[in-house]
């Protein structure tokens, strides 16, 4: 037999193998529209009720969710009580094909650079995926915060942070997120909340770091100048702040979207049984194309996570 022949003969069979193994590979990730970066449990506290796992799971089924991050609140500015790391680890432990938890560390605690970097090792290797919510009342670029960062890159997991004007301060168009990002360039830093984005826009106040601003956005927004400067910045459009910053001018947030399709990461900030996401009927309204919803409502993350 030539070997043109013996090649005819094996190529559909390569097809097929390798057929095979795509579809393998799909297999291995829940069906669903969306990868929803930031989700969180909570346990039941005086008149908060419990967010469950189960509940979770339920909410997340009902609106094409196959997997979300599942986010630790461990800073006393960040939540009425801490939901900790090792209970988020433990509870997502059974679920980690849908649920991918993150770790946080507050550095105000006083571990030395080698106990944080041992202690995110640990967390790593027990299954977390990132850090965060990182929602630390202290500057974004407090030295505590620029060693933890560090140590998360030595580490190499992402980090997702809450700025406004109570947790991980920061001015008008962002500076210390700046000095942040250029201290930690291995770090894949993701922002969050309304100090992060009112910076969609110009002329941004102080005070807004605590709004939701209306109206167009001015031109001169800090967030598309880091974008252009530092590749390691992306964006957490997840709750008020997010979607906020996307709807209050429609034609430059779908026009931003577009733009930036390879840096925005799709999320809800669901905390409780009930909770209103504003975000599903945004972006089914925004008609995007195809290529810009695989980017945001799933590929980006599952990258940036090393999940694919």
């Amino acid at each position: 037999m030539g070997i043109g022949a013996a090649c005819a003969l094996t190529f559909p069979r390569a097809v097929a193998v390798s057929a095979q193994a795509r579809v393998a590979s799909e297999n291995l990730f829940p069906k669903g529209t969306f990868f929803d970066v930031h989700a969180h449990l909570a346990q039941s506290w005086v008149s908060r009720a419990p967010l469950s796992v189960a509940s979770l799971l339920k909410w997340m089924d009902a609106r094409g969710i196959a997997q979300a991050a599942v986010l630790p609140l461990i800073s006393p500015e960040g939540f009425d009580y801490p939901v900790t790391t090792e209970y988020v680890l433990t509870e997502t432990k059974p679920h980690r094909d849908r649920l991918i938890p993150f770790c946080d560390i507050d550095p105000r605690t006083g571990l030395s650079y080698q106990e944080t970097r041992d202690l995110l090792q640990k967390y790593k290797d027990a299954g977390a995926h990132g850090l965060g919510e990182h929602k630390c009342g202290i500057s974004i670029d407090d030295p505590r915060n620029l060693d933890l960062f560090r140590a998360c890159g030595e580490a190499g997991l992402p980090v997702l942070v809450h700025i406004d004007n109570m947790r991980n301060m920061d001015t008008p168009g962002l500076p210390g997120l700046a000095k942040a990002l250029a201290a930690s360039p291995n770090v894949t830093f993701i922002g969050h909340a309304q100090g992060f984005w009112s910076n969609i826009s110009g002329n941004v106040t102080q005070a807004q770091h605590q709004q939701y601003p209306t109206g167009p956005v001015a031109p001169g927004g800090a967030l598309d100048t880091l974008l252009d400067r530092f590749s390691n910045l992306y964006c957490d459009l997840s709750a008020g702040s997010g979607h906020n910053a996307i709807a209050r001018d429609p034609d430059f947030g779908r026009a931003f979207v577009l733009r930036r399709a390879s840096r925005l990461l799709f999320g809800t900030d669901y905390l409780a049984d009930g909770q209103v996401i504003p975000q599903f009927a945004l972006y089914k309204e925004m008609n995007l194309p195809a290529d810009v919803q695989e980017k945001v409502f799933r590929s980006n993350a599952w990258r940036l996570l090393r999940l694919r």
